[in-house]
């Protein structure tokens, strides 16, 4: 038997897979459940259906939810605090009835570049296109018939937290990837309000912008608690209590940082999944706006240099479905782990540079590389040594090239970071992507056992932080307190073999993009 009261609940909407994680008193997993979905191309949109969206979050609900009575013997009654996490950025639109006006634009799509461009120049102020704010003007730009009817948008996991509280809030992380924070006020930045709403009225389009978002919340404050309503959406069953403490709902980037305790100036981690980001916390400005350069916030708003990419490991994933494919054809219907781990292990005997292989991994398109959509590639040339190790090691080396292309920028600004920490699926081999990470960014990498959680467990400290902090301890300060003090790790340097070989497969890289853009041209 656990103390429920104590324990605390996370869960993340993730692009491939909704997970709850929770976790007991002193920070450790108790119990999780997850549901496995993919985004959808749409009309030319990449979206998921809202209907989908409920299905999974009661889905990975009630797999945690069994998990806990088969561990613990106890029916999930009711837990100490709840948190809702989900990929950042993107359009849910609705009318003043709650209505969804249009299908929810993720992030994944590149399709309002002219806005984007308008509010950087405007702002002095990087805002990519898969920015909330970049949506809502390309909307204008477009003069789309629902922006009448407007009356509230918000990311992923603010939708779900207001279905489930009935408040319409966002943590600070979540809320920078909406519209720049002001760090100083840790609300949106006035001046940048004030400029969006001129802009708003010369599209005919008059708002007063600071109505339509959701009201900003750091790490550790009140967010409402969950509604019998609530209750019902997430445990239809009825065995889940109303009345639960709810945390600020937070963006993937955020809970990655606290899932690997990089919330602190000079702390940097990598989030490796469906797409790949890197968030490294500054001590200074940048010297200017690089529109490869996101700038958003900590959930306890602290400024954070954000490199962020659309594609990661989608056709990593497709080529191991292939080599699966083809095993169960010859009658060996392998664990679909076990082989991942066979295949990443099969990688360390391939040639540093990959030997002459190039995949070009966009299934979707690339801001970092100014690629409005996009098409796997392979490539490789007549004399390349076409074995499985290098095959399996460039496609690796190919979910962390547009990564590494943007951390230059961040090499060359000086920006000091003591090491990365990785987490997300593809560091669940040991020793593996983890090495192949610390040469493509020139640093030490550090991988801790919760390195696979990912965004859930984050998600599951920050509700435990608004359960269990003291009086005025910041968020730092209780991660090393509470949970990272005795935690395991494993850190890898860059090896300058590797480096040198992850160099040489860069500018391979970078060539290959010249036929990507003669392709989805």
């Amino acid at each position: 038997m656990i103390d429920l009261k104590q324990c605390s609940l996370g869960i993340e909407l993730g692009s491939t897979r909704i997970k709850a994680v929770l976790v007991g008193d002193t920070c450790k997993p108790v119990a999780q459940g997850d549901f496995t979905w993919e985004n959808r191309l749409e009309n030319g949109i990449w979206t998921y259906p809202l209907e989908e969206v409920w299905q999974g979050v009661q889905a990975a609900y009630a797999a945690l939810a069994a998990d806990v009575l088969a561990k613990c013997g106890q029916p999930l009654t009711t837990v100490g605090c709840i948190g809702v996490s989900a990929m950042m950025h993107g359009y849910l639109a609705f009318d003043a009835a709650g209505k969804l006006l249009v299908p929810f634009r993720t992030w994944r799509n590149t399709m309002t570049g002219a806005a984007a461009e308008e509010l950087t120049s405007a702002f002095g102020f990087n805002i990519p296109q898969r920015w909330s704010a970049a949506h809502l003007y390309q909307a204008m730009l477009n003069r789309e018939p629902h922006l009448p009817q407007l009356d509230f948008f918000t990311t992923l996991a603010g939708y779900v937290h207001w279905q489930l509280t009935g408040r319409k809030v966002l943590g600070e992380g979540d809320a920078s990837g909406m519209f720049p924070i002001d760090s100083t006020t840790g609300e949106y930045d006035a001046a940048m309000l004030a400029k969006f709403n001129a802009l708003a009225d010369k599209q005919g389009c008059p708002v007063d912008l600071v109505k339509l978002l959701p009201a900003v919340l750091p790490a550790g404050k009140d967010a409402g608690m969950l509604t019998v309503e609530g209750a019902k959406r997430l445990d239809p069953t009825g065995t889940l209590q109303p009345g639960i403490p709810f945390c600020p709902p937070e963006g993937d980037a955020g809970t990655g940082m606290v899932a690997t305790n990089s919330v602190a100036p000079r702390t940097g981690n990598v989030s490796a999944g469906t797409s790949i980001f890197a968030m490294v916390v500054l001590e200074k400005p940048l010297s200017k706006v690089y529109p490869e350069i996101d700038m958003v916030t900590t959930p306890d708003g602290a400024a954070v240099a954000m490199v962020h990419c659309n594609n990661c490991t989608s056709d990593l994933n497709a080529w191991v479905d292939l080599l699966a494919e083809s095993a169960a054809l010859c009658g060996a219907n392998i664990d679909k782990g076990a082989l991942f781990t066979l295949l990443f292990n099969e990688s360390l005997h391939g040639a540093p540079d990959c030997g002459g292989i190039t995949p070009v991994n966009y299934i979707s398109g690339e801001s970092v590389t100014h690629l409005d959509a996009g098409v796997p590639l392979l490539l490789r040339r007549p004399d390349s040594a076409f074995t499985l190790a290098n095959f399996m090691r460039a496609n690796i080396y190919s979910a962390f090239a547009t990564l590494a292309m943007g951390l230059e920028i961040l090499r060359k600004e000086n920006v000091a970071v003591n090491t990365l920490l990785g987490h997300g699926g593809i560091f669940k081999t040991p020793g593996v992507a983890q090495r192949y990470l610390a040469a493509a960014a020139g640093a030490p990498v550090t991988c801790m056992e919760t390195a696979g959680e990912g965004g859930s467990y984050g998600m599951a400290l920050l509700a435990a932080y608004r359960l269990h902090r003291a009086d005025g301890e910041t968020l730092a300060a209780y991660l090393n307190r509470c949970v990272f003090a005795d935690a395991q790790s494993t850190t890898l340097s860059p090896d300058p073999a590797e480096q040198s070989g992850f160099a040489a497969f860069l500018t391979q890289y970078q060539t290959a993009l010249k036929a990507e853009r003669a392709v989805v041209k």
